[in-house]
């Protein structure tokens, strides 16, 4: 029962948080692929590259589940307003790798490889994503979606057994009229 309250309290902000995970993930997956094949020199454009493309999954994975009863705004112009928001996020999601490498030189031949890419790890894709994941969820509530149900909720579509169960509660209001 407390659960059921807690999630009904709290549910953007849930999804959203499940939303960056699976934008995390990705965000790391391209991050590492690029910086360890065609960007191994540049460590900032790996990662700001990775965060770019995650920011638009991020935007249909928010636009759909996450804020889908909030808007207010048109399409076009709510787009607008989630990039420019995210663009922002981007560029503090890049300043603690850029203050590891470039103004503490955590980099090599200053230090190890294993010690580079902990403190690129720790720096850039977990202190940078939380400062922009903070600054995103207050934005995007605040800027981007800032009228709660202002869309419709879609109908469920729901399988076989979710069509028998109606069925079945329709012809047990229709036996008891």
């Amino acid at each position: 029962m407390w659960l059921r309250q807690l999630w009904k309290k709290h549910h953007e902000a849930a999804k959203f948080l499940i939303v960056g995970g699976v934008c995390f993930v990705a965000t790391v997956v391209l991050n590492y692929l690029l910086k360890l094949t065609v960007l191994h020199q540049k460590p900032v454009t790996a990662l700001a590259f990775a965060t770019i493309v995650a920011t638009i999954l991020s935007y249909v994975l928010n636009r759909e589940w996450s804020f889908r009863s909030r808007g207010g705004r048109e399409q076009h112009h709510e787009a607008a307003l989630f990039f420019a928001v995210s663009a922002i996020g981007v560029g503090l999601n890049l300043v603690p790798l850029a203050i590891s490498r470039y103004v503490l030189h955590i980099e090599v031949p200053d230090v190890t490889r294993p010690v580079q890419e902990i403190a690129d790890f720790i720096s850039g894709n977990i202190l940078g994503t939380l400062l922009a994941m903070v600054f995103r969820l207050w934005a995007f509530k605040r800027f981007v979606f800032p009228h709660a149900n202002a869309r419709p909720a879609r109908p469920s579509r729901g399988g076989p057994r979710s069509n028998r169960l109606l069925r079945h509660k329709t012809r047990s209001r229709i036996r008891r009229s």
